[in-house]
């Protein structure tokens, strides 16, 4: 199979190409609906109608599908279009019809913020600042590491994090005193208490918090086997937490303004690289059908991972292999 390198050719036709089960993550982002001149008047995009131009990604799509591995997932960007003074829904309208046959699940919509959205002189709407990545699965065994996800903001926070105070836990140390436990559970919550307070020290954790029966609400919704029966039984709980930052459905990042770079449409590098190190291993093939000046991958090679591009103008191929020739591995962060 073609390796590091970008096909110049249509990208329903190159996908035929390909084997089935062959590609750890699909990345790409479509050209938008009658939106931009991509220097290809009768590729996608260009269709005449809504209908047409979804059916025409939706046969990419299941090309995609077909190539990417059991363990591997599918990540489409799409932006959205007013028709006729409304928006279409369409990235939504595609995502509906991309799950109906259920050989694909969704995982999540990530919600790209953009932290400088191109101005509008329309009064009578605000302006849109955010795009839809849908992120795909043809299985529930798909790679997903959320710990290297946005991994940079996790170490900033540890960095900046303030020494704990020789009162932390105190508090607990006199509830559990109040509460109706045994004398069994109380020793038992005092000896776990002090140890959570002794990681918190340590720097293994960040903090906690101890929920004791009788004295705080229970866990909500709890199940069985859960904190739900920690309580029950043990009369106590004891929720560390890691002091990771939560890792949500939606990342802000700028519009990419590269400079010498004058394809229409170039999403965040930035954006691209935190999902591939979420989705993807090193030496994993990240596939983009519509490479465009390269962005995936440029990410892909940054990160170590092998990437294939599928490109219909030949220069915006050029284009892309001279970006990749000319990256030095290094991750873009943005915080």
């Amino acid at each position: 199979m073609i390796q590091d390198d970008i096909i110049l050719g249509d990208s329903l036709t190159a996908l035929k190409t390909l084997d089935c089960n062959t590609i750890d993550v699909t990345i790409t982002s479509p050209p938008y609906f009658q939106q931009r001149n991509y220097g290809n008047e009768q590729g996608i995009g260009n269709e005449q109608n809504l209908t047409e131009y979804i059916n025409n990604l939706l046969a990419i799509f299941s090309e995609c599908v077909r190539v990417t591995k059991e363990t591997g997932t599918i990540v489409f960007n799409l932006g959205d279009k007013y028709i006729d003074g409304s928006l279409a829904l369409l990235p939504y309208q595609f995502a509906i019809k991309a799950i109906e046959n259920k050989q694909i699940f969704l995982i999540n919509q990530l919600t790209w913020s953009k932290l400088n959205p191109t101005p509008r002189h329309d009064k009578c709407k605000l302006i849109q600042a955010t795009e839809p990545f849908f992120i795909f699965a043809k299985s529930k065994n798909y790679y997903f590491n959320t710990n290297n996800y946005l991994a940079h903001l996790d170490q900033i926070n540890k960095q900046n994090k303030s020494k704990p105070s020789d009162k932390l836990g105190k508090k607990y140390f006199t509830l559990i005193e109040q509460a109706d436990l045994t004398t069994i559970q109380k020793e038992n919550a005092r000896a776990a208490l002090q140890a959570t307070i002794l990681a918190v020290h340590q720097g293994k954790i960040d903090s906690f918090r101890m929920k004791i029966k009788g004295i705080h609400k229970g866990a909500y919704g709890g199940i069985e086997g859960g904190r739900k029966d920690q309580i029950c039984y043990n009369g106590f709980t004891i929720i560390k937490i890691l002091g990771n930052k939560l890792k949500k459905d939606v990342i802000e990042s700028p519009v990419e303004t590269a400079k010498n770079n004058d394809h229409p449409a170039v999403y965040p590098l930035y954006i691209i690289q935190e999902l591939i190190k979420l989705l993807s291993k090193e030496g994993n093939i990240i596939l983009d059908p519509f490479c465009g000046s390269g962005t995936t991958c440029v990410a892909a090679k940054n990160l170590h991972r092998r990437y294939l591009g599928i490109e219909i103008n030949p220069h915006y191929v050029e284009l892309a292999k001279k970006r990749i020739q000319q990256t030095d591995l290094t991750e873009e962060l943005f915080v």
